[in-house]
């Protein structure tokens, strides 16, 4: 097979499956679970709206600007070939390396976590406090099995070609957009009560911090503020994450310079809106403080108690099973042709760099399989996140740096699009990303640490593993 042969792959999606990938991969389980521990961190409506349209802007900002990578490099490999072109082979390698070992591995495993938290709540007996294994201080819960039986599935699946995938990719998203708006418009029309709206924006701008053990409330200010503000950042850019996926599938797209760009603008832009609703109407239907308590933060599932009663709450439980299995697909799918990227480039195990009979890399895939695995087995939904957001916005700012390296580097390079609003909007998302990293890295070290820790530990591997030129 020759190395650059990138026409393996069938292109075999159009425009409306790229914007079903970047919007199925980005509704998961988050705008399901997070706003409860926003509310939390924050305390009030003003500043919960604020972290959404702040982590809304944010993406946005990045997708319109990687618009102008995807269409220069219309490859699959996304944006492990960005930063191989803008900077070098190790950069690049660093990427893939914490894609591998955190990135998507980790972020499958908190999707599937996130779909066992709510599989628990249709059958108790799945939750996690439901331990079958104990040796030491390792415990194996039902909730674990049942994240990894839905991942070896979604594996399995994407092994047998891209037209399944795609399929069952586009029909869960569009049934998951139509129930979210099926949430968020009969939570207005049947549960909104105008006292409820109202004292939630009474206050709307004190930020407050919600203490569980003490089940109160506390002002907070200064550096406690910028702590909270942080720490809530977490579950609204991991909500609003993988909208970069439809980049690694570029192979497998129609038209790649201009659908690639545009899928990533219509997807963001769309997730945007429905998260900032959706938050609207969890302020129209519960109070502040029942938002921040509900129990294992389904805070859907208690919007539509209000709205339906129980019959919803359990309609809206294997709604958002539905969305974190399709959010799983769309990851599961993209994630691999990344490492076959790598194998290409003699960075990855060779055999990732072979395609099946049906022309996907299936031995990727079932890699990918096995460590998002055994992730599900080492972390918590909350610690998965740390562990991923940090690297993520680490490799998001190094990317769009890279589009202000490459007009130097490459001024003559024909660019189907340009970044949108250069060099103003890459910039600030440049300053506002390496804020929310610096903060997270003094407020969270504990879990961010350890995520940039593994990131670093690929600088000795990729020094060992490299062919000798």
């Amino acid at each position: 097979m020759e190395d650059n042969n990138q026409e393996d792959f069938k292109r075999e999606l159009g425009l409306l499956d790229g914007t079903m990938l970047v919007v199925g991969s980005m509704i998961g389980s988050g705008i399901f679970i997070v706003s409860s521990d926003i509310a939390r961190q924050v305390g009030s409506a003003g500043w919960l709206t604020v972290i959404w349209l702040l982590a809304g802007l944010i993406t946005m900002i990045a997708a319109v600007s990687y618009g102008e990578l995807s269409a220069m490099f219309p490859k699959a490999g996304g944006q492990y070939v960005y930063l191989k072109e803008a900077y070098n082979k190790l950069i690049a390698f660093l990427y893939g390396w914490s894609f591998f070992a955190v990135i998507q591995t980790g972020t499958i495993a908190a999707v599937g976590v996130g779909f066992s938290k709510f599989a628990a709540y249709l059958y108790a007996p799945l939750s996690n406090e439901n331990i079958l294994y104990e040796i030491g201080t390792f415990q194996l819960n039902a909730a674990q099995i049942v994240s990894i039986i839905t991942i070896v599935l979604l594996t399995y699946v994407n092994s047998r070609g891209v037209k399944n995938s795609k399929t069952m990719q586009t029909v869960l998203t569009v049934v998951k957009i139509l129930s979210l708006f099926g949430l968020i418009v009969f939570g207005f029309l049947l549960a909104a009560k105008a006292d409820v709206w109202n004292a939630n924006w009474t206050d709307a701008w004190t930020p407050r911090s919600y203490n569980v053990d003490s089940s109160s409330w506390m002002s907070i200010s200064g550096t406690a503020l910028i702590a909270g503000i942080s720490a809530a950042m977490v579950g609204s850019l991991f909500s609003n994450d993988a909208w970069v996926g439809v980049t690694f599938i570029a192979g497998e797209i129609k038209n790649p310079k201009r659908n690639v760009g545009l899928s990533l603008f219509l997807g963001t832009f769309l997730v945007t809106i429905i998260y900032l609703l959706a938050n609207m109407m969890y302020l129209a239907v519960m109070p502040l403080e029942e938002i921040a308590t509900v129990p294992y933060d389904r805070v859907a599932v208690a919007a539509s108690q209000h709205t339906f009663g129980d019959t919803g709450t359990y309609i809206i439980a294997v709604m958002i099973m539905i969305s974190t299995f399709a959010c799983n697909n769309g990851l599961i799918m993209a994630g691999a042709r990344v490492y076959y990227t790598m194998a290409k480039d003699g960075l990855f195990l060779k055999k990732a760099a072979t395609l099946n009979d049906a022309s996907v890399p299936a031995w990727a895939l079932w890699m990918q399989c096995i460590w998002a695995s055994f992730l599900c087995l080492t972390g918590k939904y909350g610690d998965l996140l740390d562990y991923v957001v940090i690297i993520v916005m680490i490799f998001y700012i190094l990317t769009i740096y890279g589009i202000f390296i490459l007009r130097k580097k490459m001024p003559e390079a024909e660019r189907p699009y340009k970044a949108f609003g250069y060099p103003f909007l890459p910039f600030l998302y440049i300053i506002l990303a390496s804020a929310v990293c610096i903060s997270l890295l003094l407020t969270k070290f504990s879990t961010c640490g350890w995520g940039v820790l593994i990131m670093l530990t690929g600088i000795p591997v990729y020094y060992f593993t490299k062919p000798k030129e």
